[in-house]
């Protein structure tokens, strides 16, 4: 990440602290109370030692040690009050980029943004939006405790001793300071770790979404090799991180325990007016206080202050809210054809053309589709028949906008689909794939789920009579009685997703074997609906009948596919040919069965 990420992730936090002051002074007053040991504990042991055991004193020495005991308790009760306060702001903080990452996401995806180039924001939501709670939390806590218990020592070591001063923070000063200086290369190493989780995630996804196709063409090994170099990336990072990360241990054996030994050698040999207690009380004040305090700076800065800035510099400059609260840009150009009414009674359709379409999987080696031309007037019915895996879906996805060509252009009414937003291409179109998506709630919001408006009792009686819905209307006790998904057979799911996109205002319906659950009369009531219905369809089919009843029939093979009548296609296309006899060959062995 750059400087000026940085120092906009510090910006960020030097904001949200100055917004949340009462909170910092409440963690600032508990770690102080929770830092009192730091301040006494040295002087209390040479008092131990120097007034009480080699006094002859043991019970003044053990009121001391007592004093001790006292001052431990009360560090307990301040680590929980701090431990609280630092709750109390890293919640908010949390909650406050968890808004900014699901705004910045949808608004992403609704302003021309291809919803699959940002996969990344489900790190970013769950992973990184957890890193920065836990550390800025953590952050906080080790400045505090580190302020305090420095300072604690440094008066303390002064008025004890004030000779040994340069002997404890000469060496803090040279380890501290040398590890600071290698931060730089650290929070480059994180951002690059950070960016490499990201890509793992998104190369992950896009593997599984293209699952069928690299299948069908055999390029698993290539697919599973781009996945493989991003594992390795994300690998070879972390472990460039965790090389880096080894200097920490040099800082702390300089910074902790090299005063120690430098304490020592001095008591031993030049020091000849220290007595016992203020050697005892020197080193306690560097093995429970400084050299824990520079443990926990050194770990806090080098490790979770680095994944704290990269991690929330990342998030700042993914996809966020626009300065000012202002709106989303500007949409592209739509169609005039595009309206809130939709489709309705005497609508034509929309007009599709494909303009030399050809689209691939990351990783394959051919194209799954190449070079696909095609006009489709509006209101006209096609029919999309061929093998399994020949992409088939990857058509209807095209033809929907749930994913885009790599050349060519798909054009609805003339305008490229990929250059409108989500919302606009709901105005256009309605897709329905296998899995229908059937929600908890009442039967009438699944139906007028993609109506514009809602939808009268009159019209949806219509679409319940024309796809045979009309005994799930009385199993749920009118429009109004609750749907368990669960509960529905998939034929059923199916039909409620048919009766909803009926009622949408699309005027292009793509179905992508949307009837496969139901048995050929409910499909062929269903289609028969929908052919009814002022719009163009599309139909990826996979029984006779559907392709029968089409205006004209697309074959796909694996090359230029070839397009006409149903009589036609038999004339002219061998493929054809076979499906109908294999079709025909299904239909007659079920009869004989039953």
């Amino acid at each position: 990440m750059s400087s000026a990420g940085n120092h906009t992730a510090g910006r960020y936090l030097l904001q949200r602290l100055r917004g949340n002051r009462r909170t910092l002074f409440r963690v600032l007053v508990w770690t102080g109370v929770e830092s009192l040991p730091a301040f006494v504990a040295g002087h209390v042991v040479a008092l131990a030692i120097d007034r009480g055991f080699l006094a002859g004193e043991p019970l003044a020495g053990l009121g001391w040690l007592t004093l001790l005991a006292v001052s431990s308790a009360v560090g307990a009760f301040g680590a929980r009050g701090a431990l609280l306060s630092i709750a109390a702001f890293v919640e908010p903080l949390r909650d406050a980029l968890v808004t900014r990452t699901v705004e910045g996401t949808l608004r992403h995806a609704l302003t021309g943004g291809r919803v699959e180039q940002d996969r990344s924001g489900v790190a970013r939501l769950t992973r990184q939006v957890e890193i920065v709670r836990e550390a800025a939390g953590s952050l906080v806590t080790v400045v505090g405790r580190f302020a305090f218990s420095f300072v604690g020592v440094c008066v303390g070591t002064l008025t004890l001793e004030p000779t040994v001063a340069l002997l404890v923070f000469a060496p803090v000063a040279v380890g501290v300071g040398c590890y600071l200086v290698s931060l730089r290369g650290v929070i480059r190493t994180q951002m690059r770790s950070t960016l490499a989780t990201e890509s793992l995630a998104h190369e992950a996804w896009r593997l599984s979404a293209g699952l069928r196709d690299i299948t069908a063409y055999g390029v698993e090994e290539r697919a599973l090799r781009r996945l493989d170099d991003a594992a390795k990336e994300n690998a070879c990072a972390e472990t460039v991180l965790a090389r880096l990360t080894a200097l920490r241990t040099l800082a702390l054996g300089v910074g902790g325990w090299v005063p120690l030994v430098l304490v020592l050698l001095w008591a031993q040999w030049g020091a000849q007016a220290m007595s016992a207690g203020t050697v005892l009380g020197i080193l306690t004040y560097l093995a429970q206080s400084l050299r824990p305090a520079v443990q926990t700076l050194v770990q806090g800065v080098g490790t979770t202050g680095i994944r704290l800035f990269v991690t929330l510099g990342r998030l700042l400059d993914a996809p966020g809210p626009r300065p000012g609260g202002a709106g989303p840009a500007p949409a592209p150009a739509v169609p005039a054809s595009v309206s809130s009414t939709g489709v309705g009674e005497g609508d034509a359709g929309v007009e599709v053309v494909l303009e030399s379409v050809s689209f691939s999987y990351p990783g394959a080696a051919n194209d799954v589709l190449s070079g696909i031309d095609l006009h489709v007037a509006p209101g006209e019915h096609i029919a999309v028949v061929g093998p399994s895996g020949i992409g088939k879906s990857t058509l209807a996805s095209l033809l929907a906008g749930t994913c885009g060509p790599i050349r060519g252009r798909v054009l609805l009414d003339g305008v490229d689909l990929t250059s409108l937003a989500p919302v606009q291409q709901a105005a256009l179109r309605a897709y329905l794939p296998q899995e229908a998506y059937v929600f908890t709630g009442t039967l009438r919001e699944n139906l007028v789920y993609l109506a514009d408006g809602p939808a009268d009792d009159h019209r949806m009686n219509r679409a319940v009579t024309e796809f045979g819905l009309t005994d799930l209307v009385s199993t749920t006790a009118g429009y109004d009685g609750l749907v368990d998904p669960d509960a529905l057979s998939a034929g059923q799911r199916q039909l409620i997703a048919l009766a909803r996109a009926y009622l949408s205002p699309a005027r292009l319906i793509v179905l992508d074997e949307a009837t496969c659950h139901m048995d050929p009369a409910a499909e062929a009531r269903a289609e028969e609906a929908m052919r009814e219905r002022p719009g163009t369809l599309f139909v990826i089919a996979h029984r006779i009948s559907s392709a029968r009843a089409a205006d004209r029939v697309m074959v796909m093979d694996g090359g230029i596919p070839q397009i006409g009548s149903h009589d036609q296609m038999l004339a002219e296309s061998a493929l054809y040919r076979d499906l109908v006899g294999l079709w025909t060959a299904k239909v007659c062995t079920h009869e004989e069965w039953a």
